[in-house]
């Protein structure tokens, strides 16, 4: 009785699957008869010799009584069956050289029938675990339900923020806690973003006061390149449009061209945008200089005005809030505890002047385009016409080719391109140029080279009368006279020549230019007092007369 009573009290306590771990003597009858079963935790290596009824066993050892322990208490995991150990037998058991037990030893140890039959346990284990796994599916599917209702409810700023930010690359960790990192008890402070513009204006305010105080033209090109070696960061016009968010009345900006640059990669005919200060000045009065004590003042207006945009979001935020708040902007010396001062957006850039579009002819489509835009209709018409009047093969039996075309007899009939021009309008036209080219047929040699001179003598005329004025002298000597407009004059001329220019010009104004003769040099007088226009128009109007003659 004691050794059954060990055994069940063993195998009841063994975590998990017993059936396994018994085993069998051996698997092959035996000529000898049966082999005793081995007892409850043999081994497979070592076989324990089986202990008679009245011998009690001695207790497990301390490490497999508190695993023991631990399967007992655990709530919810039956207990293990303990099937029989004469019909669950290994499949590889080593032959035991162990002394048999006694007949009644075996019986007591085969011959146990089994408390309950071990098909109506798993079946049972199984029902267990499937009405556990759907109470689990129903506690799991009312908190999903539960969850997704919370998420349907306006909820309240601070959650809401991570998932209004943009998928763009994440903001380093500085720059997203800057408020948390400043030293000093917490005020309003300004976020990382909003304190590197303002670094920004006051070095564009300080290159800017540096070239107005000077009365240089300053341009977006100077201003970029000093503010980049001051701050060592990137100036844009993005950020100078920000700056003019902030501040609308700190600088006037213009695209203008003609602007002086010492580069080659900037045309002085380009567009430029010019930045100018603006400053409390008197009406007419001297231009007011950038001062440190006036660069001071608009630091403290532009740091101001970030100040208030923050409170902008800041009053937002607290009327968000559950329940929303509201506190007066004049008492108000931090932010609240839960506003992230660097999750602020950015300032929108104003629009700055951009330079005018010029239309540019590239291909000889958009020329005719063009030049066609700028004809009137009547005479697109008329083009129209000759050009289908061109195209037209002539008859070989026309008049034309059998009768030679005379210049001097006008044709008897006025083309289409003509219409509505008078007849005698036309007939003057045509013989005051037959006119002139007969002249030109028969015109001397010297007369064409006097007309020459005279096409000359207007600009001669300028040019010598700003020489007496440069010179500062009543009468000049003919050779220093023709040497400084030699050097003036656009036309390639050599000293002998320009002095029979001058001296035609004596001839033709003798009112104006006179010559005086002094012992071997002559000397040339100009009056200063007359007007030029009208003796360039006295010139020009003698050498319309002499053509023509």
């Amino acid at each position: 009785m004691a050794q059954s009573r060990v055994t069940d009290f063993f195998l009841c306590r063994r975590p998990g699957s017993v059936a396994p771990r018994i085993k069998a003597a051996c698997r092959t009858p035996s000529p000898t008869g049966p082999s005793p079963a081995l007892a409850p935790g043999s081994s497979r290596k070592r076989a324990r010799p089986a202990v008679a009824p009245g011998v009690e066993q001695p207790a497990p050892p301390a490490r497999r009584r508190l695993r023991l322990r631990d399967a007992d208490s655990c709530p919810g995991s039956p207990t293990p069956p303990s099937p029989p150990a004469c019909h669950l037998l290994p499949k590889k058991v080593k032959k035991i050289s162990a002394p048999v037990p006694a007949p009644a030893a075996r019986r007591s140890v085969c011959a146990a029938p089994p408390d309950k039959v071990p098909s109506k346990d798993t079946v049972s284990e199984l029902q267990a675990c499937l009405q556990r796994a759907r109470e689990l599916g129903a506690c799991v599917q009312a908190l999903k339900d539960r969850a997704q209702e919370v998420a349907e409810e306006p909820s309240s700023p601070e959650a809401t923020a991570p998932a209004e930010q943009p998928c763009g690359e994440k903001v380093p960790a500085y720059q997203r806690f800057h408020a948390l990192a400043l030293p000093g008890p917490p005020g309003l402070v300004l976020p990382y973003k909003y304190q590197v513009l303002a670094e920004m204006f006051r070095s564009m305010d300080t290159i800017v006061g540096m070239l107005h105080n000077r009365s240089e033209t300053v341009t977006f090109a100077k201003v970029k390149q000093g503010v980049q070696d001051m701050m060592r960061r990137r100036f844009e016009e993005h950020n100078v449009g920000q700056i003019k968010t902030v501040y609308p009345m700190s600088y006037c900006f213009r695209q203008e061209r003609n602007v002086p640059t010492f580069k080659d990669s900037v045309k002085k005919s380009d567009y430029q945008l010019t930045i100018e200060p603006l400053l409390d000045g008197e009406a007419g009065g001297p231009t007011p200089q950038l001062t440190a004590s006036r660069l001071l003042q608009r630091r403290r207006v532009f740091s101001q005005n970030l100040v208030d945009r923050v409170k902008e979001h800041h009053k937002a935020f607290l009327a968000s809030l559950n329940p929303p708040m509201a506190v007066p902007e004049d008492q108000l010396t931090r932010w609240h505890p839960r506003f992230n001062v660097d999750d602020v957006p950015d300032i929108e850039a104003a629009e700055l002047p951009q330079p005018p579009t010029t239309e540019k002819l590239t291909t000889a489509q958009e020329v005719l385009a063009r030049a066609r835009s700028l004809m009137s209709p009547r005479m697109e018409k008329a083009l129209r016409h000759a050009a289908v009047c061109a195209a037209e093969p002539s008859s070989p039996g026309s008049p034309s080719q059998t009768l030679p075309a005379t210049p001097a007899s006008p044709p008897t009939i006025s083309p289409s391109t003509l219409k509505g021009v008078s007849q005698a309008l036309l007939e003057r036209i045509r013989a005051k140029e037959a006119q002139k080219q007969l002249a030109q047929m028969t015109r001397r040699p010297e007369l064409e080279l006097r007309l020459q001179r005279l096409e000359r003598l207007p600009e001669l005329a300028r040019v010598l009368r700003g020489i007496f004025v440069a010179e500062r002298r009543p009468a000049l000597t003919m050779e220093v006279a023709c040497a400084r407009m030699v050097g003036s004059c656009r036309a390639s001329l050599s000293l002998g020549e320009m002095e029979k220019h001058l001296l035609l010009l004596a001839e033709l104004l003798p009112d104006w230019l006179s010559l005086h003769r002094i012992r071997t040099d002559t000397y040339i007088k100009l009056d200063k007092a007359a007007d030029l226009a009208s003796v360039t128009a006295r010139l020009a109007r003698q050498a319309r007369t002499e053509e023509g003659q």
